[in-house]
């Protein structure tokens, strides 16, 4: 029986099958039928085909990476023939075909062990854990230790200049600097080190006046033995060292413990844990690292001192400046104090290490919004992480069908974070969202709170959450405001990052179907986005928003909004156009024209006279055949299986009318289902009663 490199769990082998995808393994093997599927491998580019990419498993197997399976595309990879990448493979054919599947990780550093996938049987990773110990000729770490800080006089910065200090020692002559130690042996009184007890046993040694150095410095300190203090962030087991990834008030570094090959030093250390470590500064893999000679976990005052720094520290960088609005707009100039504060919690966020996660709306409102935001925020995880796909591990940004965030989206979410924190000692996210809102989220919006996730909101509905920790929404929302969640989401990405305002400008009109505000078309002119180009641009997410709605779409939606692609937004929007004007015209000639009390009433049955699953989605159709038929008809129902879609052009109440409909039609299961349009919900045998009752309510109420 062994034990889990990552966990300690007895297992037979090295690692437990809980922890199996947190391992990278270097193939040895000489036939493909010796990989296992579901685990992780290092491999090198093969070479490169229309379909996807080669890249050889060892010195043997070659398997195929898809193209479906890149999460970009595939003449955007930057990679070279012989590049070391990192995948996983999914299947092993009886042919000896290997299939591969892209991993968000894509450097050693980024998985939590190694080992050798063997055909006698995994190991460890031998040549990993001898470079990376080769400087520790003895077992016991503290032997190191104690041998480097002979080697280097140990100084007591804060009194090098007073007279009275022993320039050898560096302690004060009449001072005593004796200390304590779990064991009986005596330590020398002129030795000003702490000896701090190490759980695998012996004591590692941590200079208690060694000066600090910040992590931002070490660059200048390669070769030389420091003391470093900050927050641990993630702790990840290796084939050779433990790796603590610490962060202080100006940046991360990694440092590694060894205790033995593969086995955890300092187990009792955990993520969030406050801590002093004193070491050697080196180069591995073209990063800086500490060679820990010594750990200890800071408590009391000494911890006070330490989280007080990185909090300032924290506050400091993550306020905003003052932010301009992108156009004139009295709403926005109302909101500056949420748009502040919104902008800072992001900024926050990506300086705490936490991920980011934008949820909207799937319309063109939403899409732009979330984009709005990743814009801004995308540069700062790039500059704070060093992680190639830190990007991927520190933004997210999710659709929502309908704009109502349900217990459907809000299981996966959780599941998603929870996983994460379990695996990968991930932080839970910040999730934001935008265009979301309505009755029929406050489910979804418990289960993260239930988690402490912290939410936040923009748009022009309100979320139904207490406790958000910040929502950018217009005061006269039920009024009928014109502002998008795009026109405020663009202004707290220009908080957020002002380095992107200059993107941002063509937005807002971007988000306008009809009655854009002459400040916002003026703006998107002076970003060179004409009306035209606007309305390309429009259409074309409309387009892409239908299909794989569940997707972000990053690079496509980056192209059509920041990358000036004329030609794609253009032919995007004809077939846009073509395929809207089929169904406008299909739609019209079914149109059932209702009077109710002077009202006339278009019904539009969408069940028997659109096409399922095709574009356009009915809720599109409904809003441009009205836009098309309001002269005549002022108000419009789009009549589903159980849903009716309501469109009007005076004041009608959803609750109220969803309530009356309710009288009229008491065993029809009526409900208000309102979030980026009116919807209310029925039961399907009750589908005529509902419509009658419907029609005969407008007639009341419309006014």
């Amino acid at each position: 029986m062994g034990s889990c490199i990552i966990c300690g769990t007895s297992v037979d082998g090295h690692i437990c099958g809980s922890h199996e995808e947190d391992v990278v393994f270097e193939f040895e093997g000489s036939r493909a039928n010796q990989l296992t599927p579901g685990r992780f491998y290092r491999g090198s580019v093969d070479g490169f085909a229309d379909f996807g990419v080669f890249v050889d498993i060892g010195d043997s197997v070659t398997g195929l990476l898809h193209r479906s399976e890149l999460d970009t595309r595939l003449e955007s990879l930057d990679w070279d023939s012989g590049e070391t990448v990192y995948v996983q493979v999914t299947d092993v054919h009886d042919n000896g075909n290997v299939d591969l599947a892209w991993s968000i990780r894509q450097s050693p550093r980024e998985f939590r062990g190694e080992l050798v996938d063997d055909p006698e049987g995994d190991r460890l990773a031998e040549a990993e854990a001898d470079s990376e110990s080769e400087t520790a000729e003895a077992t016991d770490p503290n032997e190191r230790a104690a041998a480097d800080s002979a080697a280097e006089p140990v100084t007591d910065i804060a009194s090098a200049d007073e007279p009275d200090t022993d320039e050898t020692t560096g302690a004060g002559t009449d001072g005593d600097t004796s200390v304590t130690t779990d064991s009986d042996d005596s330590v020398n009184e002129e030795d000003t080190r702490t000896a701090v007890p190490s759980d695998e046993g012996g004591a590692a040694l941590v200079e208690s006046e060694r000066e600090r150095v910040p992590i931002a410095d070490l660059e200048s300190r390669v070769g030389d033995h420091v003391r470093v203090e900050g927050t641990v962030v993630s702790v990840r087991q290796t084939g050779g060292p433990t790796v603590f990834e610490l962060h202080d008030e100006s940046g991360t570094v990694d440092c590694a413990a060894f205790e033995e090959a593969g086995v955890r030093a300092y187990p009792d250390v955990e993520t969030d844990a406050v801590v002093a470590i004193e070491g050697e500064v080196e180069r591995h893999r073209d990063d800086l690292q500490i060679e820990t000679g010594g750990l200890a976990v800071l408590e009391g005052e000494e911890r006070d001192a330490v989280t007080t720094r990185l909090e300032d520290a924290l506050a400091e960088r993550a306020a905003p400046d003052a932010i301009e609005p992108l156009a004139d707009d009295p709403v926005i100039d109302d909101l500056s104090e949420e748009i502040h504060d919104l902008a800072g919690l992001i900024r926050r966020a990506v300086l705490e290490s936490r991920p980011v996660v934008v949820r909207h709306d799937a319309s063109v409102d939403g899409y732009v919004a979330g984009a709005a935001i990743e814009r801004a925020t995308l540069p700062l995880v790039r500059e704070e992480h060093a992680r190639d796909d830190a990007e991927y591990h520190y933004f997210d940004r999710r659709p929502v069908e309908d704009g109502i965030y349900d217990m459907d989206a809000a299981t996966r979410d959780v599941t998603s974070m929870l996983d994460a924190n379990e695996r990968h000692d991930e932080k839970f996210p910040l999730f934001v969202f935008c265009g979301v809102g309505s009755a029929r989220s406050r489910d979804g919006l418990s289960l993260l709170s239930i988690y402490g996730a912290e939410r936040a909101a923009i748009g022009d509905r309100a979320l139904d959450a207490d406790d958000l920790a910040a929502h950018v929404t217009p005061a006269d929302r039920d009024a009928g405001t014109a502002t998008t969640a795009t026109t405020l989401a663009a202004t707290v990405a220009s908080g957020v990052n002002p380095d992107v305002r200059g993107d941002l400008g063509n937005l807002p009109a971007v988000s306008y179907w009809e009655g854009t505000p002459e400040a916002y078309a003026d703006l998107a002119a002076e970003a060179g986005a004409d009306a035209e180009r606007t309305r390309d641009v429009r259409e074309a997410i409309a387009l892409v928003a239908n299909y794989q709605a569940y997707e972000d779409k990053r690079e496509l939606i980056a192209d059509l909004l920041f990358d000036g692609s004329e030609s794609l937004a253009e032919r995007l929007a004809t077939q846009f156009r073509e395929k809207l004007d089929a169904a406008i015209e299909t739609a019209e000639a079914h149109l059932d024209q209702r009077e109710a009390d002077g009202v006339t009433v278009a019904v539009l049955d969408t069940d028997a006279f659109t096409h399922r699953y095709d574009f356009p989605p009915t809720d599109l159709l409904c809003d441009e055949l009205h836009r098309r038929t309001r002269e005549d008809s002022p108000v419009l129902l789009g009549l589903g299986e159980d849903e009716l879609l309501l469109r009007h052009t005076g004041d009608l109440d959803l609750e109220a009318m969803a309530e009356a409909i309710a009288e009229r039609a008491p065993e029809a299961g009526v409900a208000a289902r309102a979030a980026r349009d009116d919807r209310i919900e029925f039961l399907l045998g009750e589908r005529d009663a509902v419509l009658d009752a419907a029609v005969t309510t407008i007639g009341e109420q419309f006014d």
